[in-house]
């Protein structure tokens, strides 16, 4: 079996093209089908999960000297990039008593976490009469998790679809290529775009890592072999079927239904 290399046709802090090739005719789709679905689904990374406004209590309100509504500045949350350091839910803050833009840069943030646009726009305050306090909690996970799981918050938190993945798109195609006179070997493109949380070449070492870490498992498992259940003897001797309705000493009621 001839083993593939992996080039990188393209590489910047977003986005990756890399090309792996010679594979087997058919590990082309098998290889690029799996690494998309860990790409999209299984690498782990950091989200709101939940925001307070001091005053606003469901995200359908408006917010007094803030330009924005509730659900407009919860769509601007989401936006947001980060990196957090921390396995337990860490909590952002910045107090609005000016007019003017508010972005992410603007948060105060713990040591562990990292916001990877500062430049995110989150609200214009109107007024200088103006007095809000902006919290939001920022979680680990991975994939996807909507609102509705976290219907248990505390009086005033707002919940967040948390989108946790790093990779915003994964694509691939799969070309044929040839080693001298063999030209039926596959030659797989895959492409990579992330939210510049983690690059290109570590989100594609995390899913392949997380895929050797399954097979694995299969490759040391021991074949169990699941011994046939011994059949239970009869409750019912035969005989008793055979015997004749005079010898089972039945009421006379039941003996005549039974000799009709």
């Amino acid at each position: 079996m001839v083993l593939p290399k992996i080039e990188a046709e393209a590489i910047s802090q977003n986005y990756g093209h890399f090309v792996i090739s010679p594979l087997e005719s058919g590990y082309g789709i098998t290889l690029g089908n799996a690494l998309r679905r860990v790409l999209l689904s299984s690498l782990p990374g950091a989200a709101v999960t939940s925001i307070r406004l001091s005053g606003i209590h469901h995200e359908f309100s408006a917010i007094p000297h803030v330009r924005e509504d509730t659900t407009q500045l919860i769509l601007n949350v989401k936006q947001l990039r980060l990196k957090s350091h921390s396995e337990d839910p860490v909590r952002l803050h910045v107090e609005i008593t000016n007019e003017g833009p508010v972005t992410a840069g603007d948060l105060i943030a713990p040591p562990e976490v990292e916001v990877v646009n500062p430049d995110q726009y989150l609200l214009t305050a109107d007024s200088n009469d103006v007095d809000l306090d902006f919290e939001l909690v920022v979680s680990t996970g991975r994939g996807y998790s909507p609102a509705e799981e976290r219907t248990r918050l505390p009086l005033g938190e707002i919940p967040v679809d948390a989108i946790y993945s790093p990779v915003k798109k994964a694509a691939y195609r799969v070309e044929r290529t040839r080693i001298g006179q063999q030209t039926d070997y596959d030659k797989l493109n895959l492409e990579i775009w992330t939210d510049g949380t983690i690059s290109p070449e570590e989100s594609l070492r995390r899913a392949a890592s997380i895929l050797v870490q399954h097979l694995s498992l299969l490759a040391g498992a021991e074949t169990v072999e699941v011994e046939p259940a011994e059949e239970e003897e009869e409750g019912i001797p035969a005989r008793v079927y055979d015997a004749p309705i005079e010898e089972l000493e039945l009421t006379v009621r039941a003996y005549n239904c039974l000799k009709r």
